[in-house]
């Protein structure tokens, strides 16, 4: 009788060890599972937190070049550079950022050929947003001045600002190919073009500032030619990379179409960015 006890209780004790195998598995899986899942995030938001900070660059280094003129076109570009910040270049952004939920969407439905559609509807509307902000950048110094700015500054940062309209139209289109190229997973194109654009930024500054007689108003016009190079860039590479064949088909008429949804999603959107 012990003996039976005793290999009743050995069996048990089998049964139960054998039982905890799947469990620690189980475990083992979803720790690996969630060590991977890190190395993908990781992957993805560094390279766009390095995006993010090469394009800030480019209104830091123009304003560092200013500064060399003296401390009243510092002041200037200062200003102008803030206020184009929150009335323009926020604007755009926060209505570029509707582009995550819907290129997300179709990237994670599989239907891969509507990324480009709705890159295209997006860039219409940016472009049709930009003309009315380009209107209160070029009354800049009239704004400035109802605020209670001093008008000799009020007026230089109105003419730098005037300078800075051919980068807003840019900065539409190109906030647009960035989250098309993100909602693919894409990102590290986007990196290397930003790269470029930024340090020859620099020498841009440098000749336009410094060398050719601009003064302050080349940097603003620096900007411009960083932010449309860069919209060159990133093009050609959405249009020739086999990377993007299934997301790029070409402009479509389908692009027109279903622009008021758009819009109800991007207007929240912008104006949650730009009260931040």
């Amino acid at each position: 009788r012990v003996y039976v006890l005793c290999s009743k209780a050995i069996m048990e004790e089998e049964r139960n060890d054998v039982l905890s195998w799947p469990l620690i598995g189980e475990e083992e899986n979803k720790s690996s599972g969630l060590k991977e899942e890190v190395k993908k995030q990781l992957w993805l938001a560094g390279p766009l937190i390095g995006v993010s900070l090469l394009q800030f660059c480019l209104q830091v280094i123009s304003v560092m070049f200013v500064g060399h003129l003296g401390s009243l076109p510092l002041s200037a570009a200062s200003i102008a550079t803030s206020f184009a910040s929150v009335t323009g270049f926020t604007f755009l952004m926060g209505t570029a950022s509707a582009l995550d939920t819907v290129c997300g969407q179709s990237y994670g439905a599989k239907m891969y050929g509507m990324l480009g559609i709705q890159m295209q509807r997006a860039m219409l509307v940016l472009t049709l947003y930009s003309v009315p902000l380009s209107i209160i950048w070029a009354n800049t110094e009239h704004f400035l001045v109802f605020f209670g700015q001093d008008k000799s500054i009020a007026h230089l940062s109105g003419s730098y600002a005037r300078f800075m309209i051919p980068s807003i139209f840019a900065y539409g289109l190109l906030q647009c190919l960035n989250r098309f190229l993100q909602a693919q997973n894409n990102v590290l194109p986007v990196v290397f073009c930003s790269g470029i654009i930024t340090s020859l930024h620099v020498v841009l500054c440098w000749v336009l500032v410094l060398k050719s007689g601009l003064g302050f108003k080349g940097a603003a016009l620096a900007n411009a030619i960083s932010y449309w190079l860069n919209v060159i860039l990133l093009s050609c590479y959405v249009k020739f990379s086999p990377s993007c064949s299934l997301t790029w088909t070409g402009f479509s008429k389908e692009a027109l179409c279903d622009i008021i949804p758009f819009m109800r999603l991007a207007i929240p959107s912008a104006l949650m960015v730009c009260l931040e």
